[in-house]
């Protein structure tokens, strides 16, 4: 593909990164297809939606820190561009952060966390329970500290898929309602016929792992259940920014929505393709909001869902070339939302057989130790 233009792309997967790939390659003056029996469901429909590369830090993941770091610094612009494109909201969200703790323990994990990102050159503000309720009135006594991290943003998932697919079909994307069997260099195999293409695009989230021999055994799914709440009208309103922690120890975020929703998430289970919702799942999580939020008792509960992230042992996504005319953009294990736009700007430079920006060669297939292709 290097030196010459790409004229028909086949992306399968239609999530939010392969429908981020599909609308901005169609809108380079691509023929586009993607390839899904359900566009705009699985683990993208089931997200909490947070763009959240400072909260989500961890010591060992500097480059996942820096890819999700460019990635959000893009997302303000992307999504003004995809309200544009799709006539409808994109779902965006600017209000930013509070990571909580409700023992000493968990005061120990935020300030590491802060020391942490201090000495990355980030800052974050550290607040007492008294400071953090100021913010969040609707934050319970048992909170005993927090961090208020303002550039850390969240997306209504479900906005920002219905645009997405609208943005896609305007810019003419064809969707093709069948599923991929595999991929190979200038085909995608369906059951009973194939799609020919010049380039091939897999973002097909926990099951891209079946569809190309190199990324068998690389790619597993992680389950995590989420539950959709939804304020009453005697209940306190839910807060305004996303609020998470832990809380003992055990991770929990709350994602607000505008029509006085919240998103409660979630596990994390290593239980191969089982989506079922389990009664151990939803106790904990509810137990542990209450913990930070006591509110949501006089909630609605509206749906109780499970996913799976696509994930990869080093967390890092899977974006580059696995051989020449097939691409990969996938794995992106919790970090979907907030890396489509990173990812769609590195999947059109190398459709243009060009290099995508530097911080991407982390994710690159190659760091398996395979050969790293160009074309």
């Amino acid at each position: 593909m290097s030196g010459k233009r790409t004229e028909h792309v086949v992306v399968i997967g239609g999530g939010v990164i392969g429908l981020s790939v599909a609308w901005r390659a169609a809108s380079a003056g691509h023929r586009v297809q993607v390839v899904d029996p359900e566009p705009a469901s699985g683990a993208s429909f089931v997200a909490g939606g947070m763009l959240a590369p400072i909260a989500e830090a961890w010591p060992g993941e500097e480059e996942l820190l820096e890819l999700g770091s460019a990635s959000l610094e893009r997302w303000p612009a992307f999504a003004d561009e995809l309200s544009r494109a799709s006539g409808l909201p994109s779902g965006l969200r600017r209000e930013g952060t509070l990571v909580v703790g409700v023992d000493s323990a968990d005061r120990a994990l935020l300030d590491d966390l802060a020391d942490y990102l201090a000495r990355r050159g980030r800052t974050v503000t550290r607040l007492s329970g008294r400071e953090a309720r100021r913010r969040e009135p609707s934050l319970g006594p048992a909170v005993r500290g927090g961090l208020d991290v303002p550039g850390d943003l969240a997306v209504d998932n479900r906005q920002a898929l219905a645009a997405l697919r609208a943005a896609a079909t305007a810019a003419g994307v064809e969707f093709v309602a069948a599923r991929a069997e595999a991929v190979r260099a200038g085909a995608v195999e369906l059951e009973g016929s194939t799609v020919d293409c010049d380039v091939a695009v897999i973002a097909a989230g926990a099951h891209s792992g079946e569809l190309h021999p190199a990324l068998r055994g690389r790619i597993r799914p992680v389950k995590g259940e989420i539950l959709r709440l939804r304020a009453r009208s005697t209940a306190l309103p839910p807060p305004s920014r996303t609020v998470r922690g832990p809380v003992h120890g055990r991770p929990v975020y709350l994602v607000p929505r505008d029509d006085g929703g919240l998103v409660l998430g979630a596990t994390q289970h290593e239980v191969g393709f089982d989506t079922a919702v389990t009664v151990g799942g939803v106790r904990d999580l509810i137990a542990d909001a209450e913990q930070v939020l006591p509110g949501i008792a006089e909630y609605e509960l509206v749906e109780v869902r499970a996913g799976l992230r696509p994930s990869t042992d080093d967390n890092l996504p899977v974006l580059g070339w696995l051989e020449p005319g097939v691409l990969a953009a996938t794995a992106h294990h919790r970090g979907g939302f907030l890396l489509a736009p990173v990812t769609a700007d590195a999947v059109l430079a190398l459709l243009r057989g060009g290099e995508p920006d530097a911080l991407v060669k982390a994710a690159d297939p190659s760091r398996w130790g395979g050969q790293q292709w160009t074309s």
